[in-house]
């Protein structure tokens, strides 16, 4: 990118962020989530520290906030209310601490960590031990006073604790409400018909800029304090301290670290374990404890160089579209994919995400070229949220499905029950190559070595057309391909041996069956037991099943009465290929548990996990539900199933304890 480019690229940048930060912090609106506004901060940094003399005064990185409102006393600030630079991995906070060790080589790192809150900033003045003025942050400079409304909040002194502070003192910190009282306040406002409020933090400010004090007196409001503006603590740690003694609430789980890599564990635990948190936080605060030290590094722009803001992947973030391909699944249906320039979201690169189909495309208007906001999707599948349509250049090119389809090798139709393109052949190749490759795949038969290569293979040189010809290979046709010699070829020909006797939710999920995912398939051998019950179902007992629904329903009757289904079924039968029924588990310690697992589990596959739970008695389900009773958290769990969880006062337990529980047994 050249410095023209940068320019013009900067300039859009800014003045979408400044747009975000007018409406959260003035209007309390949100455009955007506060992780995919953060990504596009990040990139504005990046592009002002390629081009320093691009930056300027106005720039979103120089400033804290937006104005204040004019409903309320305007008031400067003693000191003005920084924000800090953000880091986003070990890398970073590593180069952050060599800048500071260059700054004051005398310095021995020690370090004062604390949970970032998301709430509204607030600075409260006492003198002589008695609150006079509340003040939100405002720009940095001049904020807003909202002493009226402050006041009403029990965690607040009127009165300092201790007198041992002479004249000003000034408190500065977050006014946040805690999750499971803002739920109460959700709920209480269904019961009484009233929209829902959308996130705690700006419920909370909200409450503090509105003119009616009882406004605020009716949210259960918490101030939670990070900063004394006082000359008295030598450090962080004892300003946190000295906080407590005045009567403040402070982070409990807030420490000091001599080294970076035991920060990083505390780092890394809490980024586990936050969604169990009583309140909203998506990061760490690191600040060099020494305050003499603090004061001597500075700031630089509108941050302290003694502190940084070490912020949780983000489950949303922005990126470029570069382009969107057409993906062909195993039932033949055509899926629109974007192409991106990859970005890392909740602890992963992405670079590819899906469109679902042209009527969401058309929906969103997405465009190649775009900056588009992208999101995990139920904590696996990235999904495009929108684009942001006030940084187009002008060269965007929107994208048209039938088009592409008709320049794909395989001929397509539009189903007119849905927005989803089908091939018109089932027998094409491609199809073929992906329905044996899910049949193969780990979490279906698991058959060893036949992957997509060999899958390829396979089917190009014609030795096998459909499942059933898998069982039909033999290894004098298996040595002659291509990077197979006779050791390799035997063991496919027993991997295939020895999948013929597969679990009945394997087979069937394996099988491809539309809609059928690997959960569908359980509840399908639970209910049915053997494959034969299988074959005779009827739609009426299969809508009846809890989570089978119409459409599910109809695809499997649909599937079953198909003909090339029951020549298929044939042939595996007439090749010795005889699912194993399923054993119904009415005991184990999880019987009875309907079981939702987010997040991983140390040394366990996904499919491992969910085995793990059945042979213990329990269900697995894909989504958290009022029926679900056991949710099992592992490292990277996704906040959307946690979130629930806690809606619905559901029981968790952290994935150390479950293996420790139930693996070991």
């Amino acid at each position: 990118m050249n410095k023209a480019q940068a320019q013009t690229r900067i300039d859009k940048l800014r003045s979408e962020i400044s747009d975000y930060r007018y409406k959260y912090h003035v209007l309390d609106e949100s455009s955007m989530s506060e992780a995919a506004a953060d990504s596009l901060k990040h990139e504005l940094s990046q592009l002002e520290a390629q081009f320093p003399e691009l930056i300027t005064a106005d720039s979103p990185t120089q400033r804290v906030a937006g104005e204040p409102l004019d409903a309320f006393t305007k008031v400067e600030h003693s000191t003005r209310m920084l924000s800090l630079n953000d880091v986003f991995d070990a890398a970073e906070l590593k180069a952050w601490e060599q800048r500071l060790i260059k700054l004051q080589p005398r310095w021995k790192p020690e370090y004062f960590a604390d949970l970032k809150l998301d709430g509204l900033a607030c600075a409260l003045v006492y003198e002589d031990g008695q609150l006079k003025r509340a003040i939100t942050r405002g720009d940095g400079f001049v904020g807003e006073d909202v002493t009226s409304n402050v006041r009403t909040i029990e965690s607040v002194p009127l009165k300092l604790r201790t007198t041992e502070l002479e004249g000003r003192v000034e408190v500065r910190g977050e006014i946040v409400i805690p999750l499971k009282d803002f739920e109460a306040l959700n709920k209480q406002r269904r019961k009484n018909d009233l929209p829902e409020f959308a996130n705690p933090r700006n419920t909370a400010a909200g409450a503090i800029r509105q003119l009616d004090p009882t406004m605020a007196a009716d949210r259960p409001l918490q101030f939670r304090a990070y900063t004394l503006l006082h000359d008295e603590p030598q450090s962080k740690e004892a300003e946190y301290n000295l906080l407590n003694t005045l009567g403040f609430i402070t982070n409990p789980h807030a420490r000091v670290f001599k080294t970076l890599s035991e920060l990083e564990l505390w780092i890394n635990n809490w980024e586990s374990k936050r969604e169990n948190l009583p309140y909203g936080t998506d990061g760490v605060v690191v600040t060099v404890n020494s305050r003499e030290t603090y004061q001597k590094l500075g700031i630089v722009g509108k941050a302290p160089r003694g502190a940084a803001a070490y912020k949780y992947p983000a489950e949303q973030a922005t990126t470029k579209l570069l382009d969107i391909i057409i993906s062909v699944g195993r039932t033949g249906v055509a899926t629109p994919v974007a192409i991106l320039d990859p970005v890392l979201i909740d602890g992963s690169t992405v670079q590819k995400a899906t469109l679902h189909n042209e009527d969401e495309i058309a929906r969103k208007d997405v465009r190649i070229g775009d900056t588009v906001i992208v999101q995990k999707a139920g904590d696996i599948i990235p999904e495009i949220v929108r684009p942001i349509v006030s940084l187009r250049e002008g060269h965007e090119q929107s994208f048209n499905m039938k088009t592409a389809l008709e320049e794909h090798e395989l001929e397509f139709r539009r189903d007119p029950a849905s927005a989803a393109w089908r091939t018109t052949s089932r027998n094409d190749p491609l199809i073929i190559k992906r329905g044996l490759e899910h049949f193969a795949a780990r979490a279906a038969l698991n058959i060893d070595g036949l992957g997509k290569r060999v899958v390829e293979q396979l089917v190009d040189e014609g030795l096998v057309s459909s499942i059933a010809d898998l069982y039909k290979l033999k290894f004098d046709k298996v040595v002659e391909l291509e990077g197979f010699a006779e050791k390799s070829a035997q063991q496919l020909v027993d991997a295939i041996e020895s999948a013929k006797k597969p679990p009945l939710a394997r087979f069937l999920f394996g099988l491809g069956i539309r809609h059928v995912g690997q959960i569908t398939a359980n509840d399908l051998a639970k209910h049915y037991s053997s494959l034969d019950a299988f074959l005779s179902a009827k739609y009426d007992e299969l809508e009846a099943i809890d989570g089978i629904g119409e459409i599910v329903a109809h695809s499997i009757i649909e599937w079953l009465e198909d003909s090339q289904t029951q020549i298929l079924l044939t042939d595996l039968q007439a090749l010795g290929v005889v699912p194993q029924d399923s054993i119904k588990t009415a005991s184990g310690e999880l019987a009875g548990e309907k079981v939702v697992i987010t997040g991983s589990l140390e040394g366990y596959s996904r499919d491992e996990g969910f085995d793990l739970v059945r042979s213990r008695g329990g269900e697995i389900q894909s989504n958290v539900s009022n029926s679900t009773t056991l949710i099992v958290v592992g490292s990277k769990p996704g906040a959307s199933k946690i979130s629930k969880a806690q809606k619905l006062n559901l029981t968790t337990i952290d994935g150390e304890d479950f293996l420790r529980r139930f693996a070991s047994n």
